[in-house]
This record gives C-alpha cells, structure tokens and sequence, in this order.
C-alpha cells in the first residue's frame, strides 16, 4: 500500500503504512530508508537525515542508503558529512556513478580539486554519455589551471552533447568546435 500511497503522491499515507509495518518488522533497515525516502519528497529533510542515519546503523552495508545520506547532507550543506556518506557508497559499490559525481561537487565546495578530478573521471568512466560529469570535469581542470585537459573535455563532450559544450565555451572561453547550422 504504501508503494501506491507514494505513486499517488500520497506521502503522509506512505509514511503511515510504512511505520506500520516498521511496527512489527522494528530491525527492517530498508523500511526505514523508505520512511526517509517520504520525508525527503514532502521537504523534510532533516527529518529524511535521522532516518538515514537510523538505516546505516541498523545496516550498513546498503550503498543506496549512504547515497541518499549523503545526496541530503549535501543538499543540507552539510559537506564533510555528506563526503563520509558517498566515499562509503562509493567503496560499498564502485560502480556508483551518482554517488561518485556527489562525491566530486562535495570535494569542489571544500576546495579538493585534486581529489574531485579523481572523482569525475570515475564518473565518466561509468557514464561516458553524461554531460554532468564531464561540464563539471571541465570546470575543475580550470580551478588547476590545466586549460589543455579542459579542453580535451570540452572537443570530447561536443561530440555528443554540442549544447553543454557551447555553454562551456561560453564560460570558459575555450572553443568546443561545434558549428551552429544558422
């Protein structure tokens, strides 16, 4: 019911159905992430936080609960606890690519270029046709002072997404190559 509840938009009726169950399954970690997952699509937030935290203590060997953790920390602006949160989702499967692009914009905010650039080329690895993690790859070779790898990312990206390479040559000032048809 509550998979329903949520598909309706119907939060506060998941929640319900979901606490519930939580009732006579009180050690069901994944209820508990799904109690948060309510939370954080009605904007509590810090609500969705405690419950996270409550999931990763009765389980943490769950990368997506990490993820969400730290997804939220870091939209909470909490950005050294969100990195403990996605390095942990990162190591539990390093075959995240979301938590990986997160770990990145986490490391760019407290100023670890190095170790964001690390980040974004695991992320490209794992999703070669994302613009997002080569736009942001792009921006942090700049932050080094590497205009010649910027570059190389920006020509790679305008093979296949010739709009975010414009908008990169626009920012940066480093042309993409991509020829407008008008």
């Amino acid at each position: 019911m509550a998979i329903l509840c949520l598909y309706a938009k119907r939060e506060d009726q998941a929640i319900h159905y979901w606490e519930r169950a939580r009732a006579i399954e009180p050690d069901d970690a994944r209820l508990v992430s799904s109690i948060a997952h309510a939370h954080a699509a009605r904007g509590r937030r810090d609500v969705a936080i405690a419950y996270l935290n409550k999931a990763v203590e009765m389980d943490s060997s769950q990368p997506g609960t990490w993820f969400n953790l730290g997804y939220l920390l870091q939209e909470a602006g909490q950005e050294a606890e969100s990195l403990v949160a996605l390095r942990r989702a990162t190591e539990l499967d390093p075959k995240l690519d979301r938590a990986w692009y997160g770990l990145a914009l986490s490391l760019i905010k407290l100023g670890q270029v190095d170790e964001a650039v690390t980040a974004l080329k695991r992320n490209t690895e794992l999703q070669p046709m994302s613009p997002y993690g080569w736009y942001q790859l792009a921006h942090a070779y700049l932050r080094l002072d590497q205009r010649d790898k910027a570059e190389r990312v920006i020509l790679r990206l305008a093979k296949f997404e010739p709009k975010v390479a414009l908008q990169l040559e626009q920012e940066t000032g480093i042309p993409s190559g991509v020829k407008l048809p008008f």
